[in-house]
């Protein structure tokens, strides 16, 4: 099964509106990054067992784990949560440059050192998620 599969059987998965507001993300992302690397995690740690909801991921980063291994992971993820979806913005070292940056103008959104959650894209201003995701792939690139 290819990625792109994995994604749409994901996408069937999600009940709406959430589906939508998912597949908007989706569509919005890959328009800015055309050709971007597509990662979907099952949520399923390697004995099968769930760890996380399951993410879209886009684009690719060297992230160096505590234990001194390097990974590819990617630069931004997407899930649906039990109260909304969750946008990940990985690999940027100040933990406080997201609430900072984006917090008062994005509208209704928790933002942590990488996650930005909120219920429904309505509850948000769209303009600044995007500016917020950009970032997070421009600080990021390799």
């Amino acid at each position: 099964m290819t990625v792109e599969d994995q994604i749409n059987g994901y996408f069937e998965s999600i009940p709406e509106p959430k589906q939508t507001d998912m597949k908007t993300l989706h569509g919005a992302i890959l328009e800015k990054n055309p050709g971007c690397r597509l990662w979907f995690f099952d949520g399923r740690d390697e004995r099968g067992k769930v760890v996380s909801n399951p993410n879209i991921g886009y684009g690719s980063l060297k992230r160096k784990y505590a234990d001194g291994t390097v990974k590819d992971f990617f630069q931004v993820g997407i899930s649906a949560n039990s109260t909304g979806l969750s946008i990940y913005i990985m690999g940027i070292e100040d933990k406080t440059y997201l609430r900072e940056t984006y917090a008062k103008a994005i509208g209704k959104a928790t933002i942590s050192g990488y996650c930005i959650k909120f219920k429904r894209l309505r509850d948000i201003d769209r303009g600044i998620l995007s500016d917020a995701i950009q970032d997070g792939i421009e600080r990021t690139q390799a």
